[in-house]
């Protein structure tokens, strides 16, 4: 039983040993094994999901522990993304089909403003040189009628000629032909029959002579003051008869075969809202503005009222347009996001998940709230007709191609840190740039961290100043003000290129951009 009790023994601390050479080594090859599949997991943060690290760790913008990424889903593309269900529910995402839609009678809105008929506009101006004694006109506006005294004027010419005319009145019967070209030249200077006989009966030489308005109207706009000297022919006022009154529409290039002359237009202004004016379209212009794209269109409105003013914006109304053909693919304005060059709709990509991408669209009439779509989209295809921003801010948080990005790279947020960078050649600076809203927050950003070069850009909308960190090996300060100035934004430095700034929209663009010089720009930052 000894001998027995021994052989187990000996066993037993065989096994034992086996295992804790071969078993340990496969534990440890497991563990091995695990880690380093842990080690190719990317890394986010559950309340910031533009974090992706690729080791565990605290978030860098709340200290929160990280999360493992969700792994990529299989058959979507680069520029694909997906968002989750319950996301898309608090969001409030809606999705339609495209489908092609018959639209007979349809109504193209026109936006516009009220102008002076420049038909029915004079300019008053001086017959004869000298300067102006008494000017009559105090202001702009103020009403004037046909014959009214609008200023008096000393003229040595006139007073050298009222000489001339005395002398030939006493030579008229020996030298009629001299006392009539005197008299022809008084008459040159709108010198009345009356007022050459008084002079000429009288013999008293005036010395300031009266200037009448040729016709009734409003003062548009003062050109001398008082005590100016003035030349023969030279302007003084600029007078409208606001009787009548030209409402001017842009009308855009791919639209233009649906008007025509004679069309009747429904006109509306705020300051009216519950009226409603007609007019016919009397003028389409010839000449296409190449920086806009558009054509003026002109309606002629009865102003005895002095309803409109001119400057007044409008909105016209076509009814009775059809579309460019028989079925057309419609889609709501609500789909669509614009960024002044591009018009962009988000598709989604699978009828069953909610995955989603970018496309651009080309667009034709605008149909009500509705726009015909000529290129980008089929018929069946299913896009997003609600929550369009949201969907874009998931596009450009998760680096895929959004409305501000067309490149598809991430948008940095300004607290991903400096992880990875050579610190020895980055700068962080700051300047001033213009502009109004998230929209133009995402524009200016995008931007400039589209640059080689730069690592962070963050503009502050209430501040108006972007913080950036820049590598100083691969570019220069000015390179970042030169690329935020081609996007349309001014910076201290740089003033903003008016076509790109003319093309963003309407929420983003600021009062007299382009009338303000690099001065009141960099003061305006102060």
């Amino acid at each position: 039983m000894k001998k027995y009790s021994i052989y187990i023994g000996i066993l037993t601390i065989g096994l034992l040993l086996g295992w804790l050479i071969f078993g340990s080594s496969n534990t440890v090859e497991e563990h091995n094994h695990e880690t380093t599949e842990a080690t190719t997991e990317n890394w986010t943060c559950s309340m910031h999901p533009q974090i992706d690290l690729p080791e565990f760790g605290a978030c860098p913008i709340c200290g929160m522990d990280l999360i493992p990424a969700e792994a990529g889903v299989e058959g979507l593309s680069a520029n694909q993304f997906k968002m989750t269900e319950n996301a898309m529910a608090l969001a409030n995402i809606e999705t339609s089909v495209v489908g092609k839609n018959k639209v007979e009678h349809s109504v193209i809105k026109l936006s516009g403003k009220i102008m002076e008929n420049e038909e029915e506009n004079t300019v008053q101006v001086s017959y004869f040189s000298g300067r102006i004694e008494q000017l009559n006109i105090n202001f702009t506006g103020e009403k004037v009628r046909k014959g009214q005294l609008l200023a008096t004027i000393y003229s040595p010419e006139l007073f050298a000629a009222q000489q001339e005319l005395l002398t030939a009145a006493s030579l008229k019967e020996s030298q009629p032909a001299l006392y009539k070209a005197v008299r022809n030249k008084l008459k040159l200077w709108k010198l009345s029959e009356s007022q050459i006989n008084q002079i000429e009966t009288s013999g008293k030489i005036k010395e300031n002579f009266p200037v009448y308005a040729t016709v009734s109207g409003t003062v548009s706009e003062k050109l001398v003051e008082q005590g100016d000297y003035i030349k023969q022919g030279e302007p003084l006022l600029k007078i409208a008869n606001l009787n009548t009154v030209w409402g001017m529409f842009d009308v855009y290039e791919n639209q233009l075969n649906l008007f025509k002359i004679g069309q009747e237009v429904s006109i509306t202004t705020n300051a009216y809202p519950n009226k409603e004016f007609k007019a016919k379209v009397s003028f389409i212009s010839p000449v296409l503005d190449t920086k806009t794209r558009t054509v003026k269109l002109r309606v002629v409105l009865d102003n005895k009222n002095d309803t409109f003013k001119p400057g007044m914006f409008v909105e016209g109304k076509v009814k009775g347009i059809k579309t460019s053909k028989e079925q057309a693919l419609i889609i709501p304005s609500t789909a669509i996001l614009w960024t002044g060059e591009r018009s962009v709709v988000y598709l989604k990509t699978n009828p069953n998940e909610p995955f989603f991408e970018m496309r651009e669209v080309t667009l034709g009439n605008k149909l009500g709230e509705n726009y015909e779509v000529l290129d980008g989209l089929n018929n069946g295809d299913e896009i997003v007709t609600n929550g369009t921003f949201t969907i874009d801010a998931a596009a450009q948080l998760q680096g895929k191609k959004s409305m501000m990005n067309s490149n598809g790279k991430k948008t940095m947020t300004g607290h991903e840190g400096h992880i990875g960078m050579n610190t020895n050649t980055n700068t962080d600076i700051s300047f001033g740039v213009r502009g109004n809203c998230s929209m133009c927050k995402s524009a200016i950003e995008t931007a400039a961290i589209n640059i080689d070069g730069v690592q962070i850009a963050v503009w502050d909308v209430d501040k108006k100043k972007i913080e950036v960190t820049y590598d100083t090996s691969k570019i220069k300060e000015i390179d970042i003000h030169n690329a935020i100035a081609s996007s349309g934004y001014d910076t201290e430095k740089i003033k903003g290129d008016l076509s790109a700034y003319k093309k963003l929209p309407e929420c983003c663009q600021y009062d007299h951009m382009m009338e303000m010089n690099i001065d009141g720009l960099v003061k305006s930052f102060d």
